[in-house]
């Protein structure tokens, strides 16, 4: 079967400030046009219950950046933040952003758009003058067994991990590099402790995908369930909180590994 090679699958999206001044930046002292390339760190294919899929592509991890601005200005924005995006060619993108603090204030330029938050979720279209999606796919094989896993890992071989589960009449469908591992032939186990992923935090409510969508990290020792731990808004006292990986949901699933060719 095929899998997402993840070292070269990206998305590309282009800034053009003359013909469509952009939604989502807080700084304006930098160059009018930009094309940016970012790297697919996680695949998430909604299924509505109605039958309807999108697959959504979590980016790889950066700051908040000036671009082409010189060394005067300066070419990390400040006050900085965390930024991951979550690209759909044909629906959302999701903008998550964290600062030192949640409700920063940080203000999207024109100030008219308001303060940026820190999931911004807009129509891809309405979010760029271009963009598109470059998907390079691998021959790979499902590892069946505990021993064939632990074999896979010490040999060094890349691994990538799926993750099927219903929540709330929609199915869900993760795929995703496995980054850190754990395996032992003594004791006969592995576990797997990889992200961020995307979570879907689904209700029958949900009518826009995107705004169910959290940060989080993930484990699993065995194929039929899993245990996130999701970035949420948290108290940290005096009415301040941060965006930390913090609440800990346990999920019923199928979970399968694949060793890429």
């Amino acid at each position: 079967m095929n899998i997402l090679d993840y070292n070269r699958s990206f998305f590309f999206f282009e800034m053009d400030w003359v013909a469509k001044p952009p939604k989502t930046v807080s700084d304006k002292r930098q160059n009018q046009h930009n094309r940016a390339r970012i790297r697919i760190d996680c695949l998430c294919k909604i299924t509505r219950p109605n039958g309807r899929s999108t697959s959504y592509y979590l980016g790889e991890a950066c700051k908040t950046e000036r671009v082409g601005c010189g060394k005067k200005v300066g070419l990390f924005i400040q006050p900085n933040a965390d930024f991951r995006p979550v690209y759909s060619e044909h629906e959302d993108m999701i903008i998550f952003k964290s600062w030192d603090r949640n409700n920063k204030g940080v203000m999207l330029k024109p100030a008219s758009l308001g303060p940026q938050p820190e999931r911004q979720i807009i129509k891809t279209k309405d979010a760029f003058y271009s963009h598109r999606l470059l998907l390079q796919h691998v021959q790979a094989v499902q590892l069946k067994n505990v021993r064939q896993i632990i074999a896979a890992a010490d040999a060094g071989k890349p691994l990538v991990a799926r993750t099927e589960f219903q929540r709330a009449g929609f199915r869900v469908l993760l795929e995703y590099p496995i980054v850190t591992f754990n395996v032992s032939e003594r004791h006969l186990f592995y576990q797997t402790d990889t992200g961020p992923v995307i979570f879907p935090e689904l209700t029958k409510a949900t009518k826009r995908v995107g705004e169910s969508f959290r940060l989080a990290f993930s484990a699993f020792d065995s194929p039929n369930w899993i245990e996130f731990i999701v970035q949420k808004p948290t108290p940290i006292g005096k009415g301040l909180s941060v965006n930390h990986y913090s609440e800990f949901v346990q999920v019923d699933c199928r979970n399968s590994i694949f060793e890429a060719k």
